[in-house]
């Protein structure tokens, strides 16, 4: 038996995406990029589990510590923190290797992100601005911008830099879902659930991506069918787990509460 849910009002539905949607079933944020980028990451948080990171980032810690100049170092040591939550941590490591690299763009591209983070957005985009050349741009260092700005709140000048990044690659999915976020912030939740179903039907499209679907097309009040799609390619007890969660953030919409939703991201 589906509940149903009455449409949050406009205001309601942009402080359900406000901040990262946590799903029982996702891995982390709805970073909708994975595998290699210019920020030099090799592969999403979700690619491990905790304890597994934490192995990974006692060893690279032990390699930056040995030596804090080699940036590959201060990469893997600074991706395996953020996949850990250590935020703070991994800008420290980041900033340290740019002051030592500062032409480095995977490590502009990372320590941009990593501002991000820890919501630095203004310093987070001018990195970002030094992590590519207009005469090289990197759609994913776009995207990633556009996602900073997201959060400052400049909608229109975010979906400049989406349009720019999909320029570049048409159908990536993670460009699309950062842009039907975008639109979502900027009240146009139909225009949101256009894209965002473009972006889940692309190649590539992450179960990530279907659910930030699910929760637009569960705002505009038809549950029954964000149920669905949130239902979709998972295994029953993460379906099961997806669902409730998707409940209860459009229940507390409903009643005006502050909830935790998705947000565009800048990567991983």
């Amino acid at each position: 038996m589906s509940v149903v849910i009455r449409q949050p009002s406009a205001r309601t539905a942009i402080s359900v995406l406000a901040a990262c949607w946590l799903g029982l079933a996702l891995a982390g944020c709805a970073t909708n990029v994975a595998g290699n980028d210019a920020t030099g990451s090799t592969a999403s948080p979700g690619a491990h589990s905790e304890a597994e990171w934490r192995r990974i980032a006692e060893a690279e810690s032990d390699r930056f510590r040995a030596n804090p100049k080699d940036p590959d170092a201060a990469l893997a040591y600074a991706k395996a923190l953020r996949a850990l939550g250590q935020h703070t941590q991994a800008v420290a490591v980041l900033e340290q290797a740019a002051l030592a690299a500062p032409l480095n763009q995977a490590v502009l591209g990372a320590y941009g992100r990593a501002l991000a983070d820890v919501g630095q957005y203004k310093q987070a985009f001018e990195v970002l601005e030094r992590a590519h050349t207009p005469e090289n741009p990197d759609w994913r260092i776009l995207s990633a911008q556009g996602a900073v700005l997201d959060q400052m709140g400049r909608h229109q000048d975010a979906q400049r830099y989406y349009a720019s990044a999909l320029r570049m690659v048409p159908d990536e999915s993670s460009v699309l879902s950062n842009l039907g976020l975008s639109y979502a912030l900027a009240k146009d939740l139909p225009r949101a659930e256009k894209t965002l179903r473009k972006a889940a039907d692309a190649p590539g499209a992450d179960t990530r991506v279907r659910q930030n679907l699910a929760l637009i097309v569960g705002l505009q009040g038809r549950f029954a069918e964000a149920e669905s799609i949130a239902r979709a390619d998972l295994p029953p007890d993460q379906a099961a787990s997806n669902v409730t969660y998707l409940k209860q953030m459009l229940s507390d919409a409903r009643a005006g509460k502050q909830v935790v939703g998705a947000r565009p991201s800048a990567g991983s």
